[in-house]
């Protein structure tokens, strides 16, 4: 690499790991206890600050990880042809290829590949005959890797369970009754994927071409399983790069846009990026905990007057799917 190349990527470096912007939360006792005012406590240092924070003792059993871990990788090494036959849809189910995702205002295309899946609805639920956004039918690769879903499964049911338990710690966080939000996710998106990354090379990091470019998550709550490979880096309100490395037993959360619209701003969706530099490949689960995709997202819902509320009123659903056309190439040619 060239002292050319060098100055061209040192905007890709960035700093270790400080658990004071990303501090590690105990999920088990606050549960235990049925208490969520110390884990509510942790969640508005980090959520007003940087946005991230590690939960420990989150419950997710073992077993359900490593069949989530087993599938994810199993599917990934199917041949491109294998994986095509359930192409991403309009919908955001299915298989993405590389090449097919970039952020609003990246100079090039993520390196990721990505399958999408969602909470299973019926044929006859009212969602899905209103055509609301992103409320479909999973597409299982059934003909040629059936043990997606069953492996799959499992870790989405755990995982969900944890997301509304920070739900209610977050509601508390806010001043709000801790079941505030128990209607919104009744039948919630919580839209998971399951991610690709190749190694990042010289020639991609000269070429401003990242595992995925910096972006803000577009919903509410970001929990996210990550290997060992690390990779993941939070910008600072300061400017700086962070690492938010691998921690065993952990998951990682962010606070997405639409958790920084509903709190009025008091809570902050932060930029960050995935840069692969392990030398291998890399695997992530990221479930998007968003509510039912109808809910109106009002700073007035969560005790905040009309002339303070910074923010008009949004649909979920349609929100995350005006931002979705802006980054993935299967909406390139829809004009609605």
């Amino acid at each position: 690499m060239t002292n050319a190349d060098r100055k061209n990527v040192s905007f890709a470096q960035a700093k270790p790991l400080d658990t004071n912007a990303i501090p590690i939360l105990d999920l088990g006792p606050d549960i235990r206890s049925g208490d969520l005012h110390h884990l509510a406590k942790g969640i508005l240092h980090a959520a007003t600050n940087t946005g991230f924070f590690y939960i420990r003792n989150h419950g997710i059993p073992e077993d359900a990880i490593i069949r989530a871990w087993a599938v994810a990788k199993g599917f990934f090494a199917l041949d491109g042809d294998e994986k095509a036959t359930i192409a991403v849809n309009k919908h955001q189910r299915g298989w993405m290829a590389t090449g097919m995702s970039q952020m609003q205002g990246a100079k090039a295309h993520d390196l990721k590949e990505v399958f999408f899946w969602g909470r299973e609805v019926a044929a006859d639920d009212p969602d899905l005959a209103a055509n609301r956004p992103l409320v479909a039918p999973n597409l299982w690769p059934t003909a040629v890797f059936p043990q997606l879903e069953t492996g799959l499964q499992p870790y989405y049911q755990a995982v969900c369970g944890v997301g509304e338990r920070l739900m209610a710690a977050i509601a508390v966080s806010l001043g709000v009754a801790p079941d505030i939000f128990k209607k919104a996710y009744q039948r919630p998106l919580a839209r998971g994927q399951l991610v690709y990354y190749p190694p990042s090379t010289h020639a991609d990091e000269a070429e401003h071409r990242f595992g995925v470019a910096p972006h803000t998550d577009f919903g509410v709550l970001t929990l996210l399983l990550q290997d060992n490979s690390g990779g993941l880096q939070v910008r600072t309100r300061n400017g700086d790069w962070v690492e938010a490395p691998p921690i065993e037993g952990t998951l990682v959360c962010n606070i997405g846009d639409l958790l920084q619209r509903w709190s009025n701003d008091r809570f902050v969706s932060t930029v960050h990026r995935v840069i692969n530099r392990s030398g291998r490949e890399r695997f992530s689960i990221p479930v998007f905990f968003d509510p039912h995709t109808d809910t109106i997202i009002d700073p007035v819902d969560l005790g905040v007057s009309q002339a303070e509320s910074r923010h008009a009123p949004v649909r979920a659903g349609e929100h995350i799917m005006g931002r979705n056309k802006k980054s993935f190439a299967q909406f390139k040619d829809d004009q609605t």
